[in-house]
């Protein structure tokens, strides 16, 4: 049984039916929430914030594109057969299966390029999105809960959510040692969605509260340590993901440890807390627009 269909409607036009996904919808509020946001910042640092929206025409289809790769190369790799026994399932993203790190590289990368194309400052829009990705991926964590996904072990918490039969992973699937009926499991969705709501108040507070302290760098560094602890975190609630090897950490976890202590290593450097081997060859105020068309 469905708490809340995933479909939201579908109409059908000859042989074509057209299906529209809670999948979709949450996660282009999440896309169009973030940018929304990120152009305030983006204006009240001086920079057009219709840079933001052109920006997005190059990032989220990279981004969607690298999150699915991810996900399914993840799957793959933690001895799913699903996609290699039935290729075009890659394609049908609307029934769940998006890595946030792919999104995050591709997007990356799609963005390093539309900023190198309109000779736009890095440091500015790195600070500007990097904590508006955490609010959107916030926004559309509901639709893991529509779609059965992301949960957790079972527990017996008061908030621990049912899934049905056919979305049971690994062991949970045996329903005579975890009947439908009475078992329940941690909402892991939820506790990233709480963090990350959490952690883009936390950035955006800071940033208006210490302007002074905020040069070029430090949100960005900032927000790697809290996506990264965090993800390391939720990570531990995820019996789905492939572990390395035979060791306890997942290939998620070592990505989000990274993240987490690179980003901290650059930021105390950044505020001069320690001293790198290396310079960072970062400017000390933002150059909006560094070459006007």
């Amino acid at each position: 049984m469905h708490i809340i269909n995933p479909i939201i409607f579908s109409y059908k036009i000859g042989a074509i039916t057209l299906t529209l996904h809670w999948y979709g919808v949450l996660v282009m509020l999440g896309v169009a929430t973030g940018a929304w946001v990120a152009d305030r910042l983006v204006t009240r640092l001086g920079e057009d914030g219709e840079r933001i929206w052109d920006s997005m025409l190059w990032v989220v289809p990279a981004g969607i594109v690298g999150a699915r790769l991810w996900y399914v190369v993840n799957a793959t790799l933690g001895g799913s057969t699903h996609y290699t026994a039935q290729p075009l399932k890659i394609l049908l993203i609307t029934e769940g299966g998006l890595h946030f790190y792919g999104g995050l590289l591709f997007g990356a990368v799609a963005l390093f390029i539309y900023m190198r194309k309109n000779h736009l400052d890095p440091w500015l829009f790195l600070d500007v999105i990097a904590p508006v990705t955490l609010l959107g991926q916030a926004l559309a964590r509901p639709a893991n809960f529509i779609n059965q996904e992301l949960y957790g072990p079972p527990t017996t918490l008061p908030w621990g959510i049912p899934i049905d039969a056919d979305h049971r992973v690994g062991a949970y699937s045996n329903l005579n040692i975890f009947p439908v009926e009475t078992t329940r499991f941690h909402p892991t969705f939820a506790y990233e969605m709480l963090w990350n709501f959490l952690a883009f108040g936390l950035i955006i507070y800071l940033w208006r509260k210490f302007p002074e302290k905020a040069k070029p760098g430090t949100v960005f560094f900032g927000w790697l340590v809290l996506a990264g602890a965090g993800r390391f975190w939720i990570e531990f609630f995820r019996p789905d993901q492939p572990k390395i090897g035979d060791f306890w950490m997942t290939t998620t976890q070592l990505v989000a440890l990274l993240m987490a202590v690179c980003g901290g290593l650059l930021l105390a450097a950044r505020l001069g807390w320690v001293k790198l081997p290396f310079k960072l060859n970062i400017p000390n105020r933002y150059f909006i627009s560094l070459k006007k068309n």
